[in-house]
């Protein structure tokens, strides 16, 4: 109960901020909500706490076995089952122990430890992955609230430009092409607002997964810092799983290599007999390897070549995120070419376009509705422009939030 109580009061403080006064939500905030409401982490910590009382207990001796019976119990003859007419009748009580030496209760200890090292892997590996899907989805909305922002400014000027067009059509001032063509235009840019409001309401619901609550008001995406390819790799989150496979193959080698060696168990028993002497017991039983080179040889290259299928994974895991890496910075790169060429040869002349149409309208040397088809033009390569920067800020979030993060940042 007071965990429970306590994760639900930190899930509080993190989401009340956001809630208050409709404030805008950050990218910092959705970050730390997403990774507070990771139940793939809770199952990691609770995992991974298992796996360290294992680990304690991994390094300890065998309980003792208790032992009781009765020895030469008579089963004919007068003396049938007495206890204590026969001089060789003993009721008998020992305790027995199997004793591990100290390199092999080590050796499993370090196992065991090894094991617990690879649940918490599993923590850190569960809110990278939720960081990542949480700037995915903010990316997405966020650039989907822009688009729908350039549209329905659109279909605002166009349903003031059209009301504008009637008035002058029942004062005999315009013409009703110009009323037909208006409304036209504004039909296209509420279907378009439409379009945007439906992929705005899709990237908010996704980002509602993560955050627990349908935000209002998103701030800006921010850059992303891109790590080294170096730094990438060494916090990349599949290779520190596998890094840590790696480690419990080569320590269940270890305990196998130990196991060679046999474990002898200690037995001290006393024995009553009814009015003859006492007698103690003490005993010592070894198992007789007589085949180590079939069982124990084969226990032990079985787990080296377990060794040998982690190394190997790790080694393919590693070259596949390295070939990622390059992909993503590669797309990330030409992205940004054809952003920056885009802007310079399609968006800066649409704005051009629409400041002469403007200007010849206010001139009547050009009608309305031109105007408003230069603005369209110039919406739709705004709307383009945007698409590039969105899947350029994926790319950038991939690079940058795939890695397990370091003390909370990227």
């Amino acid at each position: 109960m007071p965990t429970t109580f306590l994760r639900a009061a930190a899930l509080a403080a993190a989401v009340l901020p956001a809630l208050c006064l409709a404030e805008p939500l950050s990218l910092d905030q959705a970050l730390s909500l997403a990774a507070q409401r990771s139940e793939a982490a809770r199952a990691g910590r609770a995992s991974a706490a298992g796996a360290n009382e294992s680990a304690r207990a991994a390094g300890q001796l065998p309980d003792p076995m208790l032992r009781a019976g009765i020895d030469n119990l008579p089963v004919s003859g007068a003396d049938r089952l007495s206890t204590t007419r026969e001089s060789m009748t003993m009721k008998r009580i020992g305790i027995s122990q199997e004793w591990l030496s100290a390199d092999k209760r080590a050796a499993r200890e370090s196992a065991a430890r090894a094991m617990a090292d690879r649940e918490a892997v599993q923590i850190a590996v569960a809110e990278a992955d939720a960081r990542l899907q949480v700037a995915l989805a903010y990316v997405d909305a966020w650039y989907a609230g822009e688009a729908l922002a350039l549209t329905t400014r659109t279909e605002h000027h166009l349903r003031e430009a059209l009301e504008a067009a009637r008035a002058r059509l029942a004062a005999a001032a315009g013409g009703s092409a110009e009323v037909l063509e208006l409304t036209s235009m504004r039909g296209i840019a509420e279907d378009e607002s439409e379009e945007a409001r439906q992929q705005q309401s899709a990237a908010l619901v996704s980002l509602q997964r993560w955050v627990g609550f349908l935000p209002d008001v998103l701030t800006a995406a921010p850059a992303f810092t891109v790590p080294s390819e170096s730094a990438y790799l060494a916090r990349h989150p599949t290779l520190t799983a596998l890094q840590r496979d790696v480690e419990v193959a080569r320590q269940t080698a270890s305990v196998a290599a130990k196991e060679r060696t046999p474990n002898w168990t200690w037995e001290l028993s006393y024995g009553q007999r009814t009015g003859y002497a006492d007698m103690v017991s003490v005993g010592v039983s070894i198992p007789l390897q007589v085949a180590p080179s079939r069982r124990q040889d084969r226990e032990t290259a079985a787990k080296l070549a377990l060794v040998d299928k982690a190394e190997a994974a790790l080694a393919e895991a590693t070259r596949t995120a390295a070939a990622d890496y390059r992909t993503l910075t590669s797309d990330a790169a030409r992205l940004q070419g054809r952003l920056d060429r885009y802007r310079a040869a399609v968006v800066t002349p649409a704005q051009q376009r629409t400041a002469v149409a403007l200007a010849a309208y206010r001139s009547n040397q050009a009608p309305l509705t031109a105007f408003f088809e230069a603005r369209h033009a110039e919406v739709d390569a705004q709307r383009k422009l945007l698409s590039l920067q969105r899947d350029l800020a994926r790319a950038q979030a991939q690079l940058a939030f795939k890695p397990i993060s370091q003390g909370g940042a990227p």
